[in-house]
């Protein structure tokens, strides 16, 4: 059995009409009252009209989760922060303006709940727009969230990642940050997919070379990967596949730039050599080049007349007791693909006797021999990450007996000139200079180049060159 009621107006006790029809339309309550569901009721149907609450009297100055229904004033004067909006029903209503002005200095992140969309992508949007402001609409599970009105421009999710940090450059779709020294690249905004796993080059400091007739510095570790939204020239070094992928998040990563090592110096009671210093991105460090040895005449000084261990190794010397000792042992620690090489031994004479090369990444450094052998450093190798091609991690040039010292390890433009050529005519033997007490050549800086071992004579060392970090990634289409 069905009942049914039949009015046209419903009043309250004072007289006011509180539902009535007229010309099939209903109204419900009077003007200046408040219509309130009862807790745990729900309705349907009625949607929005395009408008939202707008919360004056709560301005955001720091993260907050919206509410469907109000619209907030973002005050980023002091900093950026991120409005995380509500898990979205077909409907839904969020707007936000930038209250002080600063958006573009200080951003506003808006951030999706879960795997919904902002625009038809899962991903974060970022307001950038001085004064701007813009209405989002809850659509479909489609498109998600859509900006029905902005005062500015179109507001979508960026499904790439923005960063701050180093000096940045541009190159077609790709920003390269490039770190000469210490500091911070910073995440702002994380992409989507592969766009989130950036290709970076770190190369650690070399090896300073060795004193009279000593061997070249090793050349800084060398570790390369070209992430998969990448599209440049790699160089052979590529860990893509088989290396090590770092994929970044929304933080801060420390940067280290490793220094070239020392050289070693005076007739009295010669130096060791230093190692370069390790380079850090992320989880990854390429390792300091090892020091080229150099002549041990008290014997007193350990490990002086031995090529020391690193990225790659430092070449052995050609004179005191050590004389014609191993170079040092490549790729110290491990890693794959390797970041460098072995360091070349040196040559004890007959006279002249001469110092080892260091190691590069392309090639293991020259063996030393006579005459005039003194070896050359490896090669490096080369890489179009900065959008040029550029050669790094060159071994240092072994030092002689006689008027000439090591050669510099730049980027591996020492062309590997076969032993037994006439010393002024070998790069590695130091660049056809004359007199007795000539030092080796330093390696270039921040292309993490070997140091040039010193010639007989009181002929110093020369220092490695530093490293350098480059991070490169793809940001917008």
């Amino acid at each position: 059995m069905t009942s049914t009621i039949k009015v046209n107006t419903i009043q309250n006790t004072c007289g006011a009409d509180i539902i009535k029809e007229s010309s099939n339309t209903i109204t419900i309550g009077a003007s200046g009252d408040t219509v309130t569901l009862a807790s745990g009721a729900s309705q349907s149907g009625f949607g929005r009209t395009g408008t939202v609450d707008w919360q004056t009297g709560s301005i955001k100055t720091a993260t907050f989760t919206a509410a469907n229904g109000e619209g907030y004033f973002a005050n980023t004067s002091s900093g950026g922060f991120t409005m995380n909006l509500p898990a979205g029903t077909a409907g839904n209503i969020v707007s936000v303006v930038d209250y002080t002005n600063t958006f573009q200095t200080n951003n506003l992140v808006i951030t999706p709940n879960g795997s919904q969309k902002i625009g038809g992508e899962n991903a974060n949007a970022t307001l950038s727009t001085e004064g701007q402001s813009v209405t989002f609409v809850y659509v479909d599970d489609t498109e998600g969230w859509k900006n029905v009105q902005d005062s500015t421009s179109n507001t979508v999710g960026n499904p790439y990642m923005t960063a701050t940090g180093g000096t940045i450059t541009t190159s077609g779709n790709y920003k390269i940050h490039t770190f000469t020294g210490p500091g911070t690249f910073t995440v702002c905004n994380v992409g989507s997919g592969d766009n989130n796993i950036v290709s970076y080059l770190v190369i650690a400091g070399a090896g300073g070379g060795g004193y009279d007739r000593g061997g070249g510095g090793g050349a800084g570790g060398f570790r390369e990967y070209k992430g998969p939204a990448d599209c440049y020239t790699a160089s052979p070094l590529n860990g893509n596949p088989g290396g090590t992928a770092v994929t970044v998040t929304a933080q801060a990563y420390p940067i280290t730039v490793g220094g070239g090592g020392t050289t070693a110096s005076t007739p009295a009671g010669p130096s060791v050599p230093s190692t370069g210093s390790n380079s850090v991105f992320s989880t990854i460090t390429s390792a300091g080049g090892g020091g080229g040895a150099t002549a041990n005449y008290s014997g007193s000084t350990a490990g002086a007349g031995v090529g020391q261990n690193g990225g790659s190794g430092g070449g052995g010397t050609g004179s005191g007791p050590s004389q014609g000792s191993n170079g040092g042992t490549g790729n110290t620690p491990p890693v794959s693909p390797a970041q460098g090489t072995n360091g070349g031994p040196g040559f004890d004479g007959p006279s002249p006797s001469s110092g080892g090369g260091g190691g590069g990444a392309g090639n293991a450094a020259q063996a030393a021999a006579a005459p005039y052998g003194a070896g050359s450093g490896g090669i490096g190798v080369s890489t179009s990450i900065t959008a040029s091609a550029v050669k790094y991690a060159g071994g240092g040039g072994g030092g002689n007996q006689g008027p000439a010292g090591g050669g510099k390890g730049f980027g591996g433009t020492n062309p590997g000139i076969p032993t037994g050529s006439p010393q002024a005519d070998r790069f590695g033997a130091g660049n056809g200079s004359s007199g007795v007490d000539n030092a080796g050549i330093a390696g270039t800086a921040n292309t993490g180049g070997g140091g040039g071992g010193g010639s007989s004579g009181n002929g110093n060392g020369a220092a490695g060159g530093s490293g350098i970090v480059v991070i490169r990634y793809k940001f917008q289409t």
